[in-house]
């Protein structure tokens, strides 16, 4: 048997004519030319075990099936990419509740479709929302024997529920996450700066993470005298409701940057509480979150996939599809976020998330003429009266499983040097994403004793978005027509999964109690994960 097969930390080639001596039910063997292990792109076979789920092997060459006892389950994968599976750390499955927006059951497979292993569910938009342990458990409960992938969860922060943050970090919650403006739904209200204070205070030493979404409506003015007394801000919209300048007039940069600095006022209150602020859309806020960082503040922010690739200049008229808050903004702003994004070693963007947002098509608002739109002109929906309001329409983008593709179509639009960017996609959806809440120590690297979680990336496939790439319940996303470049062959989940339609998913609720059970021919296993519900969130 090679030295490496045993499990010791470094990786090498062996002789091609040496067999490893393993009992062949219990491994399965990937391998590629080309594969990201430890930041470096390099030829790696991949030994899992399918008794623990963990990587017990890596070479660095491709061994030929002859190399282990045969019947040994083997996929040689070149040229195409092995890539650790994705961690999206900021999707909605709105399960229970809101379903029929979103479930478990759908959301988790959309993400599998596109390499995606981890999902880390968002405290908001089920009902009831995860402010307590009763709607953690609750949530559990509802995901149970649906989860085609890992899946953990946020806790959420609203006005009165300090007493419920120690219990929820109990329960394993990855973070919490609170709104500094309205979050559109009533069981989600937003929190005062007293709020946040107490929060801090609350959760100044304890191993998690506090996020926020970061907009905050400016004051006009500290006080008042004789020559403004009588100026009001505009009251009207600066343009028609279904143009999408008017909405982003709306929501200008600056509800952002106020929104961080009043967290950043505050941060003093627990130096060692990791923060986070989710969905940064302004490049405006950047000097300032670098400023802070460089004052020794522990915060760092994420960025989506739509900010990356879709500019407010192109957003047709009506096409709601698009909205999100905070918005889309202008393609000078998503430059400067990728400038931001492709300096690794001082970005203050750690990772890339889809923020899946999704609803049901009527609440969208969509005129019929546009893909996703409820019934249209064809069922007999003869009129588009109020349709495309942008400021009416829910919203939210859909996206989970097609992030990896959005991410990798753009950069190569911007002919982005190959190699590296395949490297930095494992960077920010794996290796960062995983750190981000607590589970760098089993997922976001292919490394031995880590998660066999695995994504075949073929970087030179294209397809168009429809209905077939869709896997989430409605729909109804910017991306659908599009081309994109990139996709996913096949999603490994703890050595199971694969081209042969292998449906022995083990699926981890992340901080849940022992389950197992067979539920649609997927075998589900849960089991609590002690170490991280307990041990202190690292941060970059």
């Amino acid at each position: 048997m090679a030295p490496y097969a045993t499990g010791t930390d470094t990786p090498h080639s062996i002789d091609a004519g040496e067999t490893l001596n393993t009992n062949t039910s219990d491994i399965t063997v990937v391998a590629s030319t080309r594969a990201v292990v430890e930041d470096r792109l390099t030829a790696a076979t991949i030994v899992i075990s399918t008794i623990t789920g963990k990587i017990t092997s890596i070479f660095h060459s491709v061994l030929p099936a002859s190399s282990f006892p045969a019947g040994t389950p083997y996929t040689d994968y070149s040229p195409h990419v092995l890539l650790p599976g994705l961690v999206d750390a900021h999707v909605h499955l709105n399960e229970p509740g809101r379903t029929e927006w979103e479930g478990f059951w759908t959301g988790t497979r959309a993400a599998a479709f596109g390499g995606v292993t981890t999902v880390v569910d968002m405290p908001l938009n089920a009902i009831p929302p995860t402010t307590t342990v009763a709607g953690l458990k609750e949530k559990i409960a509802a995901a149970e024997g649906q989860c085609w992938v890992d899946v953990g969860f946020y806790g959420g922060i609203v006005p009165g529920n300090v007493h419920e943050l120690k219990p929820l970090v109990r329960g394993g919650v990855r973070g919490f996450k609170g709104f500094l403006i309205d979050s559109g739904v009533e069981e989600f209200p937003a929190v005062s700066s007293a709020d946040i204070a107490a929060v801090f205070e609350e959760l100044a030493d304890e191993p998690t993470t506090v996020m926020f979404h970061a907009e905050m409506i400016p004051p006009i003015s500290a006080s008042v005298g004789d020559d403004v007394q009588w100026s009001l801000p505009p009251l009207e919209p600066s343009g028609p409701l279904d143009r999408y300048q008017t909405f982003l007039d709306s929501r200008p940069s600056s509800f952002e940057t106020y929104a961080i600095l009043e967290i950043l006022s505050l941060a003093h209150l627990a130096p060692k509480l990791p923060l986070h602020v989710v969905h940064l859309s302004a490049i405006e806020a950047i000097p300032m979150i670098r400023q802070a960082r460089a004052n020794g503040v522990k915060i760092t922010t994420e960025t989506c996939f739509h900010y990356l690739s879709l500019a407010a200049e192109q957003i047709q008229e009506g096409d709601t599809r698009h909205k999100c808050c905070p918005p889309i903004r202008e393609q000078a702003n998503q430059d400067g976020l990728w400038q931001e994004l492709l300096d690794r070693k001082d970005s203050i963007i750690k990772t890339v998330v889809s923020d899946h947002s999704p609803c049901t098509p009527n609440l969208k608002l969509l005129p019929s003429h546009l893909p996703g739109a409820e019934g249209g002109l064809k069922a007999g929906c003869s009129s588009d009266q109020g349709k495309g309001d942008f400021f009416s329409a829910w919203g939210g983008i859909s996206s989970v499983g097609l992030g990896i593709s959005i991410l990798w179509t753009e950069a190569m639009r911007r002919s982005l040097p190959v190699d590296e960017t395949i490297r930095n996609m494992a960077f920010w959806c794996c290796g960062n994403t995983a750190k981000q809440v607590g589970l760098e120590h089993r997922k976001g690297s292919l490394k031995v004793g880590m998660d066999g979680d695995v994504a075949v990336f073929d970087d030179e496939a294209k397809f168009e978005v429809q209905s077939n790439a869709m896997l989430f319940r409605n729909k109804c996303s910017p991306y659908q027509g599009k081309t994109l470049k990139g996709v996913v062959r096949d999603t490994w989940l703890r050595g199971f999964g694969g081209r042969d339609g292998d449906e022995r998913w083990r699926c981890v609720l992340l901080g849940a109690g022992y389950k197992q059970q067979a539920v649609r021919g997927v075998y589900l296993y849960f089991e609590r994960c002690g170490l991280m519900m307990h041990e202190r969130l690292s941060h970059y």
